[in-house]
């Protein structure tokens, strides 16, 4: 008897576990509301796009009406996703469970309102700054010489402060990466500063990232892309160097 009650209990639990999982992944939706200063934008169409196999493929899309627009949702996994309008990217989002708010003005892209979205546009706000500190820098150094300043005195003495916000401004970077290895902000704002560079090359700063990285992180398929091709040309770039040698040698 003890038996047969234990495998009806068995029999009505199961399904209802089921039921609870079903029921707790329809409930993960993401919502995004979003707020436009842009006259331009009125009636234009937004989509939110998805990198897949090297393609953006859009997944959601909303018209602008009178400043506003809304998307919304299931979402199964947080994805990191691009605000575009026609084939035009504006801004990156995380597609989490969650609101999360966009504000559109010139000048100024901000999403808000859930935990990576918010952590990615502190991370974002606090690069700007530093960045702005660079051309105020700029500017000041050019206004100097205008004033009459002595050009090689300053130079080097600005050179020092734009340099230390340079390494301020690639430790910031560093540490948001390292920080953020188990998520997709990590793997995102990595591919991000790669663009900055002419093409894939293995740096001192992408070799310190990887250094201490995961193999989750090594295996993001953006990751894994631009670290084979930055091998490939540090290989050919080295052969080169070395035929050149050979070149110089049998010269002489």
């Amino acid at each position: 008897m003890c038996c047969n009650m234990n495998k009806i209990g068995v029999n009505v639990l199961l399904p209802l576990l089921l039921l609870t999982v079903l029921f707790s992944s329809c409930s993960r939706k993401y919502r995004v509301e979003g707020t436009s200063s842009i006259i331009s934008l009125d009636g234009k169409v937004l989509y939110l796009k998805m990198l897949q196999d090297g393609v953006w493929v859009p997944i959601d899309s909303a018209e602008v009406i009178h400043g506003s627009f809304k998307m919304k949702g299931p979402v199964d996994s947080v994805r990191m996703v691009t605000l575009y309008m026609n084939n035009d990217a504006l801004m990156p989002l995380v597609l989490e469970d969650g609101k999360v708010f966009v504000s559109i003005a010139p000048g100024s892209l901000v999403a808000k309102g859930t935990p990576l979205n918010d952590r990615l546009y502190g991370f974002i706000e606090q690069r700007n700054d530093l960045e702005r500190s660079i051309e105020e820098l700029e500017r000041k150094e050019a206004q100097m010489v205008l004033d009459g300043a002595d050009i090689d005195e300053i130079h080097d003495d600005l050179k020092q402060q734009v340099d230390k916000k340079l390494k301020e401004m690639d430790d910031y970077t560093h540490r948001f990466i390292t920080d953020n290895y188990e998520n997709v902000l990590g793997p995102s704002v990595f591919m991000m500063m790669c663009t900055t560079l002419p093409y894939p090359m293995m740096t001192e700063q992408v070799e310190d990232i990887m250094r201490t990285a995961p193999m989750s992180f090594k295996d993001n398929p953006l990751v894994k892309d631009f670290l084979s091709k930055a091998k490939e040309n540090m290989k050919l770039m080295e052969e080169h160097k070395r035929l050149q040698e050979n070149m110089a040698v049998n010269s002489h």
